[in-house]
């Protein structure tokens, strides 16, 4: 039985301070001036209670690459980030394309404890793109998968992609799209555009994304199936989603923090912990995803928590592995780009990392609002606060983050997984009371 707490003076989304009473794994009372005898009391005065946040696009790397990160170490640095659920591409080794390894991942974040761990199973049989995988398989599980993704890879076939959207409709899946076309990004470093033509280095078009989105939601409308675009970049991939919606195709999308806020400028200094799948894009493009997921174009914000070890980082930039760790600096992002800039309110944080990617996802249990009789997935966060964002801030094997050396607001004080503290005080717990 997992102890109780007291969470006394959190700001909650829309209302006044309250305290919040965690029993048995779930919200049994709010209100003022709560007590329970023999409960843990977490001082909450002055914290913004969220919703657990949910990432729908999280690189775990177990099995196979666990020199990179595990799912133990994945979801400490989820909870460090205020996350109490993290979907589990499949790029593994083996790829997560069969019942069996899907159920080892959900088995082995149930072991870990710091956040709930759905995985996603891979579209095509080993990511390869030619045959699909065991889709009905893996929605039949004891994981229930409900996305699948070839993320790293897109699925470039167009027959392919028909016939994945046609069968994950039986079931109420979703296909999540890696849209890159790979022949327009042979070779490709960075963004293709003044920045790159200036380096040498070769270009990443922006239309390389935006013709994969084009093809891919006309393929939904015509099979009438839902389609997910993951990590979309451009200002004319936003233009796309944004007339698909209004033609009433079920597509959703998803921005990742980097994009919300670095540009191909920083690319100058051949750093590469600024290489990225798709490649950071220009000023224009950030603002243009910021408006995006303002006015409700791009539903969702996603991690793309992608961990390397250092020697896949401290390296010539044309040899160097793409992708960014995000997980424990995502909200603090978010709150700098999008609510210090006054696009959206903390309620809009709690939809677009909390209770969107859940439904997209279809996982129960998890974004739903914190009232009475819901499970207790909670995320206090002190929006006072603010300080350079250091390796001390990262939790998981890897720390190829972009935000190092750079001022963050913000700060996670704790989160609570299914009534059991995973973050007390700014700090990871240890050792998890069940």
């Amino acid at each position: 039985m997992n102890e109780t707490l007291v969470i006394t003076g959190a700001r909650l989304l829309g209302a006044e301070s309250a305290d919040i009473i965690v029993e048995n794994g779930v919200i049994a009372e709010i209100g003022t001036s709560l007590s329970r005898s023999g409960a843990r009391v977490v001082d909450a005065a002055g914290l913004i209670a969220l919703p657990g946040l949910v990432d729908l696009h999280t690189h775990l790397r177990e099995p196979g690459y666990e020199a990179s990160e595990t799912i133990l170490t994945g979801t400490r640095a989820a909870a460090s980030g205020g996350f109490t659920a993290v979907f589990a591409m499949p790029n593994t080794s083996p790829v997560a394309d069969t019942a069996g390894v899907v159920e080892q991942e959900l088995a082995l974040g149930e072991a870990a404890g710091y956040a709930t761990v759905q995985p996603i199973g891979a579209v095509t049989v080993g990511q390869k793109g030619e045959r699909l995988a065991e889709l009905g398989a893996m929605a039949t599980s004891r994981a229930r998968v409900r996305v699948f993704s070839d993320d790293g890879f897109c699925v470039f076939d167009p027959l392919i992609m028909r016939r994945a959207l046609e069968y994950v409709k039986s079931f109420g899946g979703v296909i999540a799209q890696h849209a890159q076309d790979p022949r327009l990004t042979e070779g490709a470093q960075m963004n293709e555009g003044t920045v790159s033509a200036e380096l040498g280095l070769a270009g990443w078009p922006a239309v390389a994304e935006e013709s994969i989105i084009a093809r891919d939601v006309l393929l939904a409308e015509h099979v009438g199936s839902r389609l997910h675009v993951c990590h979309l970049s451009t200002a004319g991939s936003v233009d796309i989603i944004r007339w698909a919606k209004k033609r009433g195709i079920d597509v959703t999308a998803e921005v990742t923090p980097h994009h919300l806020l670095l540009t191909d400028e920083l690319v100058r200094g051949y750093d590469a912990r600024y290489k990225v799948n798709p490649p950071l894009r220009r000023e224009e493009d950030v603002l243009a995803v910021r408006e995006g997921l303002a006015d409700g174009t791009i539903d969702i914000v996603a991690t793309d928590h992608a961990p390397h070890p250092s020697e896949s980082k401290a390296c010539e930039w044309q040899a160097a592995a793409n992708g960014m760790v995000g997980l424990e600096s995502a909200l603090r992002v978010v709150h700098r780009s999008m609510v210090e800039t006054g696009l959206i309110g903390w309620e809009d944080v709690a939809r677009v990392m909390s209770a969107t990617p859940a439904r997209i996802g279809r996982l129960s249990g998890h974004g739903t609002p914190l009232e009475v009789g819901a499970p207790a997935h909670i995320a206090l966060y002190d929006a006072s606060v603010a300080g350079v964002f250091t390796e001390s801030d990262l939790h998981g094997r890897s720390v190829n983050s972009p935000y190092l050396g750079r001022d963050l607001p913000g700060r996670v004080e704790y989160t609570v997984h299914g009534g059991l503290l995973t973050v007390d005080g700014g700090a990871v717990v240890e050792e998890l009371r069940a």
